[in-house]
């Protein structure tokens, strides 16, 4: 009986050894699937997160690069503007110079004649000197023609060209000064309209575009016929445009 016994139990272990031992193998392999289940999750939110900064990079990117396409129109608006400024006053120098010639013609016969009114300083040389760009050397001129002929039939024009000059010699204190001098003592005269244009325009060699406006806005209630009012009203229009 007890041999009988002996030979169940060792049935009985031999039986559910490879059981138990498959029982072990299952669940080293399910953990084994589990870290690498782990493993790949990592690799895979690892490899998200790297997509989501790249996508967030370029986001960045393209509205950086679409400032920077902003910024570039800008300028070449401003450098447009300039342009057209700079032909109109050439034309305008043009135009002026030949409407100044008669009278600067009877200005020098005059001084001809009279010394006391002649001496230094010539209107004609300097008006050249502006024409030919040479703004540094006209306002040198002008300079010398006011302070030699203060009863000159020109000297509004005087100022109003030395003022011009020193603009466009980027000397803007003094472009005000005498921009200024013509509004202050001869605000009837051809040049004083063109005097406030001169001013607005100092204004925005500086960038104080608000300072302008007002002036260009002065300008077109107090000389709203004069040729300087249609371009103030055409600056306005086009600083409003942008």
């Amino acid at each position: 009986m007890k041999h009988l016994l002996s030979l169940a139990a060792f049935a009985a272990l031999f039986l559910t050894g490879p059981a138990q031992a498959a029982l072990f193998g299952d669940s080293e392999a399910r953990q084994q699937i589990n870290n690498l289940r782990q493993e790949m999750q990592g690799r895979l939110d690892t490899v998200t997160n790297g997509q989501f900064e790249l996508a967030n990079q370029l986001e960045e990117m393209r509205a950086e690069n679409a400032r920077l396409r902003g910024q570039v129109e800008v300028l070449l608006n401003e450098i447009e503007s300039l342009k057209t400024r700079q032909r109109d006053f050439y034309v305008d120098l043009d135009n002026r110079m030949r409407q100044i010639e008669t009278n600067a013609q009877n200005t020098t016969a005059a001084q001809a004649t009279n010394p006391t009114t002649g001496g230094g300083g010539s209107y004609e040389v300097a008006l050249g000197f502006l024409k030919e760009g040479r703004a540094a050397e006209a306002l040198t001129e002008l300079d010398t023609y006011i302070s030699r002929n203060p009863d000159s039939a020109n000297l509004a024009e005087a100022h109003f060209w030395a003022g011009t000059a020193a603009l466009q010699s980027k000397n803007i204190a003094a472009a005000n000064k005498y921009f200024n001098t013509v509004l202050a003592r001869w605000p009837k005269s051809t040049v004083a309209p063109d005097a406030m244009l001169g001013l607005a325009n100092g204004q925005l060699a500086i960038n104080d575009r608000r300072s302008a406006r007002q002036t260009l806005q002065s300008l077109i209630d107090r000389y709203p016929s004069s040729n300087a009012a249609k371009t103030a009203k055409q600056h306005l229009s086009s600083s409003a445009a942008r």
